[in-house]
């Protein structure tokens, strides 16, 4: 059966244009009439700016407003601040940026832009690039200048693609300092939890997950577990609340607004754009339970996050099988923003694409593989039994290589394949080396085990024989170090969560020890990355080109400038923070 959303999505180019437009003229209709009711709505407040989304990208966004001498408030739909951020490692690709010149990082604006032009392509417009590259380093400096934010150099996180020009083999990546969270005093309650939990007594970096993976089988690994270990002993002692990743960033952009005495309104979702003469000059909220309307002098900045958990709108613009949960992004982002931009004629882009990475469907949260994939030792195999790519490439190729392959050899679902020799020497999840799985995720299909390879492959429903097949040419392969089939290993970037111990190639080992077991792997995501398409100044755009006045949008509620690709650790939070801070300069006149 068709849809009428697939109907839409078979329509060929111009009748597509052309539903499109009819679309848009009816959104405008609907935005006049809304607007006339909105009129008579109590009024909330007047600001020069009005952000719409407590993530990275709007309290960037709200936190420049302010330091520009700009009025503002953030109204936020969740109980909490943070958004998807909070919930992140919280990577920042930001090349050039004053943290890692420092660090003596040889980086440089044409290194950068060959790079991020190279990964990108023609998807994304050459000035919206340069505007990232341009204004990144200054908005770490802002934020580093504004808020208690420090940051750290993410030393050896590859470039996804380093061996492209400009590539940097050692990373431009940084991630957040450990930040004391009693500095937000009773605010600090209201933080978005994060997706996976520090040990308890432990401060740990994104940095150092690497070689916890690794902690039973390496001295480096034992040495970082016992100074994540220290790091918390003494934030204990010194009576902190020790946060670090998503946790610190989302907690020091919510100190530097405090400090900015810039309001945030939880539970206050946005249900339209106000419109007058054309141009966005408020947005209406839901507060208290009852609708107002909030003015904003000189725009609305949408940084609302993306639809990932809006299932219609993944029917409608995205390949199946999809599921909203898939996704580890924050709950609350249904694309409210993106659809009240598209109500007031907001053209929009990307929206078939996601932050992807291979999933594994573990009961209660779904789990975004990054280590289990690439350590040595494991493999990826599709229904048929058989290896169709490189399990260490990275993770958002992994998924897109799933979809496009799975019409003609079904991929999705995947399944990661490990021996008791991997279970023995690594962490996986949060399950300790040697340590059982929880029995739910048996229960739940996400996990089997088996004492034979057959008896494995007859539980997942692939065929017996090629399972055999296919892990006997991956061992010959791991024993000669080269991987000739799908090159894992040939580039810098698959080496970053292996195990050095291993030889010739830190990415392969051999699968030799019974039991085996067999994980279900999923195309999840971090959250989706279309939305509405902007310009170089983040100022929102109509179909023709065209921009609409009063209207900005950052983060996962417009388009990424990062195209279909990814260019490195931290390519979502990097641009949503750089275009929340240039929406702002541009606001305050000031670009």
């Amino acid at each position: 059966m068709t849809t009428s959303a697939d109907a839409h999505a078979q329509l060929p180019g111009r009748r597509r244009v052309l539903a499109g437009g009819a679309v848009a003229a009816l959104g405008v209709v609907a935005g006049v009439q809304h607007t006339a009711q909105a009129a008579d709505l109590p009024l909330l407040g007047t600001y020069d700016v009005v952000v719409i989304g407590a993530g990275a990208a709007g309290m960037t966004a709200a936190l420049t407003a302010a330091k520009q001498g700009l009025s503002c408030v953030v109204v936020e739909k969740a109980p909490t601040f943070g958004g998807s951020a909070a919930r992140s490692g919280a990577g920042i690709w930001i090349p050039n940026n004053p943290v890692i010149l420092a660090a003596g990082v040889p980086d440089t604006p044409a290194k950068a832009a060959t790079y991020l032009s190279a990964v990108v392509g023609a998807d994304v417009p050459a000035d919206r690039q340069q505007s990232f590259l341009s204004h990144g380093p200054a908005m770490i400096s802002s934020v580093m200048a504004n808020s208690p934010l420090r940051f750290r150099w993410m030393e050896g996180y590859s470039d996804y693609y380093p061996e492209l020009p400009g590539g940097l083999p050692n990373g431009r990546s940084i991630e957040p300092d450990q930040l004391d969270g009693t500095i937000l005093g009773t605010e600090l309650a209201h933080l978005n939890p994060p997706y996976l939990a520090v040990p308890a007594g432990m401060v740990v970096f994104s940095a150092d997950y690497k070689w916890l993976d690794l902690a039973a089988v390496s001295v480096k690994g034992a040495a970082v577990a016992t100074e994540c270990l220290a790091r918390g002993t003494k934030a204990a002692l010194l009576g902190q609340k020790p946060l670090t990743m998503g946790q610190s960033l989302a907690a020091g952009l919510r100190a530097g607004l405090q400090s900015a005495q810039v309001r945030v309104w939880l539970n206050t979702p946005l249900t339209d754009l106000y419109v007058e003469n054309g141009a966005v000059t408020g947005a209406v909220v839901t507060r208290a339970g009852a609708a107002g309307l909030v003015r904003a002098r000189r725009g609305v900045v949408v940084g609302s996050g993306g639809f990932e958990h809006n299932a219609a709108m993944r029917a409608q613009y995205q390949r199946r099988p999809i599921g909203t949960d898939w996704t580890v992004g924050a709950k609350e982002n249904t694309g409210d923003g993106i659809q009240a931009g598209q109500r007031v004629g907001a053209a929009l882009a990307l929206m078939d694409d996601a932050w992807w990475g291979p999933t594994i469907p573990v009961p209660g949260a779904p789990y975004f593989c990054l280590a289990e994939r690439t350590l040595p030792g494991g493999l990826l195999i599709n229904q048929a039994g058989s290896r169709f790519v490189n399990e260490a490439a990275p993770y958002g190729d992994v998924v897109h290589i799933m979809y496009e392959r799975d019409a003609a050899a079904p991929d999705i679902p995947a399944w990661l394949i490990v021996d008791q020799n991997y279970r023995n020497r690594y962490l996986f999840k949060d399950v300790l080396p040697t340590f059982t799985f929880p029995d739910d995720w048996y229960s739940s299909g996400a996990a089997y085990t088996a004492w034979t390879l057959d008896a494995l492959a007859t539980s997942i429903g692939v065929p017996a024989a090629a399972l055999r097949s296919t892990v006997s040419r991956f061992n010959s392969l791991a024993a000669s170090g080269k991987d000739t089939d799908f090159g894992r290993g040939d580039s810098t970037y698959d080496h970053y969560y292996t195990d050095p111990s291993v030889l010739p190639n830190s990415c392969l080992a051999p699968l030799w020890l019974a039991p085996y077991y067999a994980f279900r792997i999923v195309p999840g995501d971090l959250g989706t990355k279309g939305g509405m398409r902007t310009d170089a100044r983040a100022r929102v755009l109509r179909a023709d080109g065209s921009v609409i006045p009063g209207l900005y949008a950052a983060g996962n509620a417009s388009a990424a400038v990062m195209g279909h690709s990814y260019a490195g650790a931290g390519s979502t939070i990097g641009p949503a923070m750089t275009f929340g801070y240039v929406a702002a300069m541009d606001l305050a006149g000031a670009l």
